[in-house]
């Protein structure tokens, strides 16, 4: 396990801005700044800021330094500010800090001076095959430039260019978001890319999420049928001055090497059609079209709290093996989110085609008939897409990687390529949301270390831009996985402004009556008014609106995300209640004519997914499975989500607010214990996941926990000791065995290692977690995504219970060490670099004696709680602690 060493000057350190590491290009003339203490510093007394531009906070007596706003001198647009910090603690007056910056980009309308352009031959043909189009633009630089700053923003794909060098290393810019709300906008240093004289900025444009294909339905024009660019380049000069140049109507546009680019389909490019230097000053565009000057507005223009997508890493190929003339099969070795660079593409004329897979069939092929989108309201499957093609112009030194599309693999089949491949001709190219690694697991069994890096894998496949569900079948954001996913991210890496961009549009795609949308951003065909409306707005898909900014504060001690999504989360819950006073299921109705009391807290309408995908359970009457009674999910989400608005109101100063959705839970959960409780106590669905639910969302009273966990136990037994989970309980149902003095138990489910079970994926290949329990078989066949993060939200119980580092306050200001060995493990350790620093628990069996190694960071306080209950509060710095009698590892 390792982390970026900490600064040890005695100075604070790191500094950052919101949530970012490169804060270029924000919208806020105010924003947060962070830091962390001085190593072995108990607690912050004061602080003084400064900034270049003369401002001095003079110290403040304070204690606070996570998300400390900036109240210098306004910035205007295109402005960098400098600051530093120093700090009093129990050590003393540090030294300042080493200097930190953040770097405004155009904070309004009348900053711009581009205009957007749209190609003159508008790429057209069929949706998944419409080729990128080429616009290009010309200046001169007559005087020294020491900053450059381009902005720019797209309706499709942009990737641009100044004199033949790539603007920037973001990927899929300028990112999926609610178009009809939100657009981003990337600022981007190209200061080394001017030269004297003569210039080119040149941008290639593809549908993007845009216009291209969307999700399992694969629906295309979902926020518009053209494609269209905005760019300014901000020139300044050793005088001071600014020179401001972009797109507009002396821009040229052609058709180019790229003859088709989808994000689902793949991307087609025929190299003998690239027009050699069209990205430099001084091609020739005589024959190419006069772009159009189109009036977008520039209304919903906004910066991104995430960092980009981009390139993280290459893997080479642990294999490339020929299956005949024109087929060989490339292995990279584990399951990825990104493409494939070629760099030997062949003598002129060659063709080659790469198929892009997750699994291989029995004759060593690539297989995709699993992504093949097959659901009730499709009329047929349809392709599984990934599919790349490059055609050869025989130039030395050409390489194939398409930019403009993204796919879910380990396995790529190469057809039609002459010579034998080795790993030297093929790279795998990882991409996703460059977050900030944050968390680590590993422990003495190989298998069990192997799914923890299988969920990380996971995590990293689906952040591309949007928490995504699977990267190749749906590649959407649906708001249900990443509610049950989010606090296990939060651990593994920084995921704060990843997530808040997101929910982001989660509040953006909210219905006017509080319905949630399964995924966002929502395309329209799957919106509120489209023929699937009805789906939107289910229990544990929707509470994701509650969920999500209450996991992203415990995390990272964020009020502000709070405040930005009570709104949000305030209509969900009005709509949840209101559906529960005013509407009876009509199964209930015609069973219970007079309704109950309670009924009025029950809800029980509306569509709802349920548990989802439970082992050995199949979707097959549609229509039955739409109609059917989710109460008992539905209520028990209302009651929980409802208490969590609670202690959000609380947190935000809302005190009425708190009490009344105290009040609304209460009765939520009284409404599910008088219909879901029969008289002797007995759970009515008598089912693994509504045990699971009822321990972890306190619907039972104190005095009912044990029957119920008893009976949880019981069912596992009864299922051979297998759980019988789907996607919303499975988080829940290892901590709440532990929780309820089953540890045993629960390290046996996590040991399991037959169907349905976490080590048989691990055992049958698995290097991402898979969709279905069985998601390849015990005959070797794959099912549906081998790439879904949700499952493995398992591996939480490794950092909290296992290694046992668990928050007590937000961002851990205050945690808690308390390993729970069990299972024969002999040793565990995790660390987690918290908001507040690098958080360590490491420990190991020698015979009778459990050694116990913990990290506390500067400015918090952690409580170890050894196995056999010894309680010691450690402050900042490295602590042993041993015990002679873990009967708790034996439990």
């Amino acid at each position: 396990m390792t982390a970026a060493a900490h600064d040890g000057s005695g100075a604070p350190h790191p500094l950052r801005v919101e949530h970012l590491d490169e804060p270029l290009g924000i919208r806020t003339t105010a924003p947060r700044l962070s830091w962390q203490l001085p190593d072995g510093a108990r607690e912050q007394v004061a602080y003084r800021l400064t900034s270049d531009d003369g401002w001095d906070t003079g110290w403040v007596d304070d204690c606070g330094h996570l998300f400390v706003p900036y109240a210098g001198p306004a910035p205007g647009s295109s402005q960098r500010v400098h600051w530093r910090v120093q700090v009093r603690t129990d050590l003393g007056e540090s030294p300042v800090s080493e200097p930190a910056w953040f770097e405004t980009g155009l904070l309004s309308a009348g900053d711009w001076q581009a205009s957007w352009i749209e190609p003159g031959r508008m790429p057209g043909g069929p949706a998944g095959e419409r080729p990128a189009a080429l616009l290009r633009g010309e200046f001169d630089v007559d005087r020294p430039v020491v900053a450059a700053r381009l902005h720019a923003t797209a309706q499709g794909l942009y990737e641009a260019f100044l004199n033949g060098q790539r603007a920037g290393d973001a990927e899929l810019t300028p990112g999926w978001t609610q178009y009809d709300a939100r657009l981003q906008v990337q600022t981007l240093d190209v200061t080394d890319a001017v030269r004297p004289g003569r210039n080119a900025l040149a941008v290639v444009l593809a549908d993007g999420w845009f216009r291209g294909q969307i999700g399992i339905t694969r629906a295309a024009d979902q926020w518009g049928d053209r494609t269209a660019v905005l760019a300014q380049l901000h020139l300044t000069h050793d005088d001071g001055t600014v020179t401001v140049v972009g797109t507009g109507p002396d821009w040229r546009s052609a058709p180019g090497h790229v003859v088709a680019a989808d994000l689902i389909a793949g991307e087609r490019w025929d190299l003998r059609r690239l027009p050699r230097g069209w990205d430099a000053p001084g091609s020739d565009d005589s024959g190419w079209d006069a772009v159009q000057v189109v009036e977008h507005g520039l209304g919903g223009l906004v910066d991104s709290p995430a960092p980009p997508v981009r390139r993280v890493a290459e893997l080479v190929p642990v294999s490339v093996t020929r299956l005949d003339a024109d087929r060989q099969v490339v292995d990279l070795g584990q399951d990825v989110n990104g493409w494939v660079r070629l760099t030997d593409l062949g003598p002129a004329g060659t063709t080659v085609t790469l198929t892009h897979g997750e699994w291989l069939g029995p004759d060593g092929d690539v297989t995709t008939d699993h992504l093949c989108p097959a659901v009730p309201f499709l009329p047929y499957p349809l392709p599984a897409g990934q599919v790349d093609t490059v055609v050869s112009a025989g130039v030395p030194g050409d390489a194939f990687e398409p930019r403009r599309t993204t796919h879910g693999f380990r396995y790529v089949r190469v057809e039609g390529h002459p010579a034998d491949l080795t790993p030297d001709d093929v790279r795998g190219v990882v991409v996703h949301t460059d977050m900030r690694r944050t968390g680590w697991f590993s422990c003495s069994d190989e298998r069990v270390t192997r799914l923890h890096e299988a969920a990380v894998w996971s995590l990293r496949g689906n952040a591309c831009d949007v928490p995504t569900d699977c990267p190749h079948r749906e590649r959407v954001g649906w708001t249900g996985d990443w509610q049950l996913f989010v606090p296990t991210a939060a651990f593994l890496y920084d995921v704060a402004g990843f997530s808040t961009k997101w929910l982001r549009d989660v509040a953006a795609d909210q219905w006017p009556d509080g319905t949630v949308a399964n995924v966002s951003p929502m395309p329209r065909s799957e919106g509120r008014d489209s023929p699937v409306s009805f789906l939107n707005g289910s229990a544990g898909w929707g509470d994701a609106a509650v969920i999500v900014p209450w996991e992203l504060y415990r995390a990272y001690g964020d009020t502000a995300v709070l405040a930005e999504l009570w709104p949000t989360i305030v209509r969900w819950l009005d709509r949840a209640e209101r559906t529960a006073r005013e509407q009876r299921h009509p199964a209930r109705a015609a069973r219970r004519p007079g309704p109950a009391p309670h009924e009025q807290w029950l809800w029980d309408t509306g569509f709802h997914w349920g548990e989802w995908l439970v082992p050995g359970e199949e979707v097959g009457d549609f229509g039955a499975f739409v109609a059917s009674d989710e109460g008992h999910v539905a209520t028990a989400y209302l009651a929980h989500s409802a208490g969590l608005a609670s202690r959000v109101a609380a947190v935000l100063g809302r005190d009425d607010d708190a009490a009344r959705y105290l009040e609304l839970a209460d009765r939520a959960r009284a409404a599910w214990r008088a219909e879901y409780l029969d008289d002797d106590g007995r759970l009515v669905p008598d089912t693994q996941a509504d045990h699971v639910r009822a321990l972890a969302f306190d619907l039972v009273l104190d005095g009912q926990r044990p029957a119920v966990a008893e009976r949880l136990v019981e069912l596992l037994r009864k299922a051979g000791t297998h759980l019988g989970t789907g996607f919303l309980a499975t988080p829940y149902l290892l901590p709440v065995l532990a929780d309820a003095g089953h540890l045993d138990v629960a390290y046996e489910l996590l040991l399991q290692d037959t169907e349905p079970s976490w080590l048989t994926m691990v055992d049958r290949g698995a290097t991402t977690v898979w969709e279905r329990w069985n998601g390849v078989d015990a005959d070797g066949v794959p099912h549906e995504s081998l790439n879904h993060y949700s499952k493995g939200a398992v591996v939480s119980f490794l950092h909290r219970y296992v290694a046992g580092i668990e928050a007590v306050e937000p961002a851990y200001r205050r945690f808690r060490v308390r390993p729970r060995p069990g299972g024969g493990l002999s040793s565990a350790e995790a660390a987690h670099e918290s908001p507040y620093g690098r958080i360590e628990s490491a420990w190991r069996l020698d015979g009778d004696t459990f050694r116990l190694h913990v990290v506390v960071p500067a400015g918090t306080q952690a409580e170890v709680v050894l196995p056999d209950g010894t309680t010691t509060t450690a402050g900042p710095g490295r602590h042993e602690f041993t015990s002679t009698d873990p009967t708790e590892s034996t439990r």
